[in-house]
């Protein structure tokens, strides 16, 4: 009779170790926690897993550069990037000329457009992107999209980085160093608004933005195609009117190696009524992240199981 709970809690025990094994786990890797990929993975993440089955996480990193890295590496199954970033990574342009590129990379959806932000304290005297010669100003880390598109902005008004005296930190941190009065202005694309600046425009002392337009907007919407106008819309961050700027799309980014009925499965959740409504409530950006706009901007191939999702709901062919 001793035999038969022994053989039981051994069935019990094998079904547990299946049930283990059928669970899937997929991260996404999105960017600094004061920025708009942290809470936007968040909110993705929660409306999308289906528990004991697929458990889908976000967790900060550096950014676009380095989630398409850690992609490419399998240290992450997904993560958020800018279109510029995953476009060059997959055909080996832009910041990847010359080194190896992700030919695995695949396009899961286009997201929501990322502004430009370039951030000074209200009163500094500093009016346009040329009046940042000779000023401290934070480009965001090594690995993230702002640092690429801060050096192009930058290049397009005549600004080489050794006519300014240039950090390599976070928003927040840079946000903080404003206020304190060590350091004049700051870079930031991301999703408007942004949790960083929000905190700073209503706490110390008010900030602009600087706006990015005119001829130097039009040459480098000429000479890259990521680009698209931009405005960021009065009262966004308290005390600051509307501004021009330009955005480029943040795009959800995974492994042609990932499975495609997993992809399938999340791509349709997400999309789902359900789906829809967590976005809408969740985030400022989330009102953009329908299914129309997920097949907009995309300059690398879509994922097998999002591509199934997206010809079923009638938005590709």
């Amino acid at each position: 009779m001793k035999l038969l709970p022994r053989i039981a809690a051994a069935l019990l025990a094998a079904g547990l170790a299946a049930g283990a094994q059928a669970q899937v786990f997929f991260r996404i890797g999105t960017g600094g926690t004061a920025g708009t990929y942290y809470p936007v993975g968040g909110m993705i993440a929660n409306a999308v897993s289906q528990p004991g089955k697929i458990v889908v996480t976000a967790q900060s990193s550096n950014g676009s550069l380095a989630n398409v890295n850690a992609i490419a590496g399998g240290q992450l199954e997904s993560g958020f990037s800018q279109a510029d970033v995953a476009t060059w990574a997959y055909k080996g342009t832009g910041v990847f000329e010359g080194k190896p590129n992700v030919p695995g990379l695949r396009l899961i959806a286009n997201l929501y457009p990322e502004s430009v932000h370039v951030v000074v304290k209200k009163g500094s005297g500093i009016k346009s992107i040329g009046d940042l010669k000779g000023k401290r100003v934070a480009l965001d880390e090594p690995g993230s999209g702002t640092l690429i598109n801060a050096r192009a902005i930058l290049a397009a008004y005549g600004i080489k980085e050794a006519d300014i005296k240039p950090e390599y930190i976070k928003p927040n941190q840079a946000g903080d160093k404003l206020k304190d009065g060590a350091l004049d202005a700051f870079f930031f694309t991301g999703g408007a608004p942004a949790g960083a600046i929000a905190e700073l425009a209503s706490a110390g002392g008010g900030i602009e933005i600087l706006p990015i337009d005119g001829a130097q907007a039009e040459a480098l919407k000429k000479s890259s195609g990521f680009f698209a106008d931009d405005l960021i819309p009065a009262d966004t961050y308290k005390g600051v009117g509307a501004v021009k700027t330009l955005a480029v799309g943040a795009q959800w980014v995974t492994s042609d190696k990932a499975d495609p009925q997993v992809v399938y499965e999340i791509v349709k959740a997400l999309y789902s009524p359900a789906g829809q409504k967590a976005m809408a409530a969740g985030h400022a950006k989330g009102k953009l992240i329908t299914v129309q706009n997920a097949v907009q901007g995309a300059g690398i191939p879509f994922h097998p199981g999002a591509e199934k999702y997206y010809k079923e709901a009638g938005v590709l062919k």
